[in-house]
């Protein structure tokens, strides 16, 4: 019997909890790769593969543009696809609290399933452990994943002169949850730009795979710490060109009220590209075909100056220089 609730004895390995993984999570996630071990015996083609793991804590759970579900989806396939990886599996490991509404747990898990089918990855073990009322914040999803690499991208030399490029708006979802969680009621319009990437970034790479350099999904820390992670100890920097940074009015507004730099706000749905700058208009042209790539924009350029460091030349013709955040500006963003 199904219950409407998440109840302790639903992360017991008895009958609620069989139940549950029968009716709800097997039923939705389910394919024929899911076996009834602990394990999963999977086939992959010949070749490297490409191994991650992340933990999603996001609060609120469900939020426009998303939940916490197709973020732990995409989430994990931003990160394989990145390396140059084509995703194929994920695990998905599940902390739920005592009392969680199993109506919204059943959305999650669908959510998942949607994101997956539309990614092109199949989820095909889990776990599932259910901790006391008032342990937890209702829920808490760990995806593991694993690819197959086709193509060397992250290890190409970066130089002088190569362009910055990134596939849409920054700082959407950061400042979404922000405005969710605290119930602003002017954030109407604000939307999380959580998205998979793989299809847009397979179809850039396949193109051009010897002119993209570097790729990073822009979570945690935004633009400016991927940036700062490119140039650390290296004879380069890092120029972003301000006029040139795509960031919707909305979300430009709402960093204004809250005190917070667009250029750190988490993004569950852009990548930064390091390309060479010859390549660069070719490459920018493709991701403006994709969906997830039409506000495509090159950003600013490897310099010379301020050598380590990530900077933004500024409207009125000045130089700001980007430090590393030292700590979380947004906490549970993803």
């Amino acid at each position: 019997m199904m219950t409407d609730k998440i109840q302790a004895g639903h992360g017991s390995g008895g009958k609620l909890m069989n139940d549950m993984i029968s009716n709800v999570i097997r039923k939705i996630l389910g394919n024929e790769s899911i076996q009834l071990d602990d394990s999963a015996v999977l086939s992959v083609p010949p070749g490297q593969i490409v191994f991650t793991t992340d933990t999603f804590v996001v609060t609120p759970i469900v939020f426009p543009g998303g939940d916490i579900g197709s973020l732990a989806v995409n989430g994990t396939v931003n990160d394989l696809a990145v390396m140059g990886a084509r995703p194929l599996y994920l695990s998905c490991g599940l902390i739920l609290e005592e009392g969680f509404d199993m109506e919204t747990f059943t959305q999650i898990m669908r959510s998942m399933r949607k994101e997956a089918d539309a990614a092109g990855v199949q989820i095909v073990t889990g776990d599932t452990k259910v901790v006391p009322r008032g342990k937890g914040d209702r829920i808490y999803i760990n995806t593991t994943g694993i690819g197959v690499l086709e193509n060397e991208l992250q290890r190409r030399e970066i130089a002088i002169g190569d362009k910055i490029i990134i596939n849409g708006t920054i700082g959407d979802h950061g400042v979404t949850i922000m405005a969710e969680r605290n119930q602003l009621s002017f954030s109407r319009g604000l939307q999380s730009d959580c998205a998979h990437l793989n299809h847009m970034i397979a179809g850039v790479t396949k193109k051009f795979p010897e002119s993209i350099k570097f790729m990073r999904d822009a979570t945690r820390g935004g633009v400016a710490s991927v940036l700062n992670e490119i140039v650390k100890d290296r004879p380069f920097s890092a120029m972003l060109v301000e006029e040139n940074l795509p960031v919707k009015e909305e979300v430009h507004g709402m960093c204004d009220i809250l005190g917070l730099d667009p250029l750190y706000v988490a993004n569950e749905g852009k990548v930064i590209f390091i390309v060479e700058k010859d390549r660069a208009g070719d490459i920018l042209k493709i991701l403006k075909e994709d969906a997830h790539g039409k506000d495509a924009a090159v950003i600013g350029e490897i310099t010379g100056e301020f050598k380590g460091k990530a900077y933004v030349e500024t409207d009125i013709g000045g130089k700001r220089i980007l430090p590393l955040l030292l700590e979380e500006q947004l906490p549970r963003i993803c």
